[in-house]
């Protein structure tokens, strides 16, 4: 493939067999061969995402001091904020060229889980930030839902499958700042090239050249989706549990041309992680002959903590 497949997530909704069946052979072929789609009819709304965009770009506006307020120690970045060059892709020294953001999991206060994650850390200068991050991560969160519904059709699964493993999962909303590069950088990108953790990706801010996606044949192609799309990518985790069926593709983020530096980027992903308890041993009918086990057993949990170290976000044995 040369270019990113479009799917509108109001075909596998619309009620109407044909439609449904469509989407699921659409989106199915484009994870299988590439790993990334764009998607219309998700349910963030045009305003909700102006209003993100704009609380957005006022948090990371607010002064260095403000901002390092909300750089929590000890959690491996996973709420809050984290202060530009600390990321780095698995592989790399260089810290990535960005500065960011974690809003996670909203649970109801004596959820099981609470003590499990970390958190929500709000922003006491700009309140229309929390209430927008909020709003966004649900939306997204609902959206992630019913492409992972369509995503276990396609793998012969019952609907529902993913719904039990997902639900008040430990999934993240990162607002990215890419800065303007003010010098030359030294061997450092904005995004290195990466796969994701987690099982699936929704990103918004991609309608613009920046993004690249790796082929199969190794050739990078830029992923560019139209203003009302949300690029959909599998994550490391659900190409595990398919036994690579499903394809986690490399992508990055490059730097632009010299004349554009001084202009800042912004983009919005969702990482869709289930309960730390899912297994994400290789599924039975994705092992045969052709396609041996790749894998060996793990937990979404456990793999997680293995990436974060690998990232730099935590230190082993923490």
């Amino acid at each position: 493939m040369n270019s990113i497949p479009s799917v509108d997530l109001r075909d596998f909704t619309s009620g109407e067999p044909k439609r449904k069946a469509a989407f699921v052979n659409d989106i199915g072929e484009a994870f299988e061969q590439i790993g990334f789609v764009a998607l219309s009819g998700h349910f963030l709304s045009e305003e909700l995402v102006a209003r993100l965009y704009a609380e957005v770009k006022k948090f990371f506006d607010l002064p260095e001091a403000i901002k390092k307020k909300y750089e929590i120690p000890g959690i491996g970045g996973q709420r809050g904020y984290t202060s530009f060059g600390k990321e780095h892709a698995k592989g790399r020294k260089e810290g990535d060229l960005k500065e960011f953001w974690h809003f996670g999991q909203y649970l109801e206060e004596g959820h099981e889980l609470a003590s499990e994650y970390p958190e929500n850390v709000f922003v006491a200068e700009l309140p229309g930030f929390n209430e927008a991050g909020k709003q966004a991560y649900q939306m997204l969160e609902k959206t992630a839902v019913y492409v992972l519904k369509a995503l276990a059709l396609r793998l012969g699964l019952q609907e529902d499958y993913f719904d039990g493993y997902v639900k008040d999962g430990n999934s993240i909303l990162r607002p990215i700042h890419y800065p303007p590069i003010t010098e030359e950088p030294k061997n450092a990108v904005r995004a290195a090239a990466h796969g994701d953790i987690n099982l699936i990706t929704l990103l918004m801010g991609a309608h613009g050249k920046g993004l690249q996606v790796k082929n199969h044949r190794g050739e990078w192609i830029d992923a560019i989706a139209s203003p009302d799309e949300l690029m959909i990518n599998v994550g490391d985790m659900l190409s595990r549990h398919t036994n690579n069926r499903l394809k986690s593709t490399i992508h990055r983020v490059v730097n632009p041309p010299r004349e554009a530096w001084g202009s800042s980027r912004y983009s919005i992903p969702f990482f869709m992680h289930p309960i730390s308890s899912m297994p994400l041993n290789c599924l039975e009918h994705c092992i045969d002959e052709a396609h041996p086990k790749a894998f060996s057993d793990i937990t979404a949990g456990e793999f997680l903590n293995e990436r974060l170290i690998e990232l730099g976000l935590v230190k082993p044995g923490s």
